[in-house]
């Protein structure tokens, strides 16, 4: 399933069916919302793409109601995939009216985030809770797998920061082992954690400050 707006990296729920509750309370067309194979992409402003099992997609307007498939234009009802779209959202399978889904960088999951938010305007990078980074959290550099602690998580462009390097001054973003990284993600500062301060000596190279662009960098659990 594709999304309206090519220009966002958005994610649709799994195409799959949903457990249908034992009680003789719902109407077909509630149980064929559960029972039958549909994949939900939210595509912000209150508006659903729904693939269904037949393979045909439909546009869901949630607040309206309203669907473009043929039961609802021709019936009216309340039909199947607004139905569907309605429970995907109450049990936390597709994101509220307003939000978007997106890959989380390092694993893949999905990540609910506004639709205007500036992650979803650049495509990225997203992460899930568990591999969100703040100071403090151990991370590793994905070119050299060394370990590093995070000090700061910035807003500041990759392309923006400017460090001294043995080639002159560059930018991160410039730094030849930064070349697989984009250009426009956040910067994080980090230092190696085995670093040690001899009592009255100098400060240790090990314990200077690196910044890398955040795509490089991974966090890692704790021992």
């Amino acid at each position: 399933m594709k999304t309206l707006d090519a220009s966002t990296n958005t994610l649709a729920s799994p195409n799959a069916s949903l457990p249908v509750p034992n009680t003789a309370q719902l109407d077909d067309r509630s149980v064929r919302a559960r029972a039958e194979s549909m994949a939900v992409l939210a595509l912000g402003d209150g508006l659903y793409e729904v693939e269904a099992e037949s393979g045909e997609t439909y546009l869901v307007d949630l607040a309206a109601g309203r669907c473009t498939c043929p039961d609802h234009v021709f019936r009216g009802v309340r039909c199947k995939h607004v139905r569907r779209v309605a429970i995907e959202i109450t049990e936390g399978r597709t994101p509220p009216p307003g939000q978007v889904a997106v890959p989380c960088v390092d694993c893949g999951d999905r990540v609910f985030l506004e639709a205007d938010d500036p992650v979803v305007e650049r495509d990225g990078p997203a992460y899930c809770d568990a591999h969100t980074i703040a100071p403090g959290d151990r991370v590793r550099d994905r070119e050299t797998d060394g370990i590093l602690t995070v000090i700061d998580v910035t807003d500041r462009r990759a392309d923006a920061v400017r460090i001294r390097a043995r080639q002159g001054a560059t930018t991160v973003a410039e730094y030849p082992t930064n070349e697989l990284y984009a250009d426009d993600v956040p910067v994080v500062g980090a230092v190696y954690p085995h670093a040690r301060v001899a009592a009255n000596g100098p400060v240790p190279a090990s314990l200077r400050v690196y910044v890398f662009p955040r795509t490089r960098l991974e966090r890692v659990a704790d021992r």
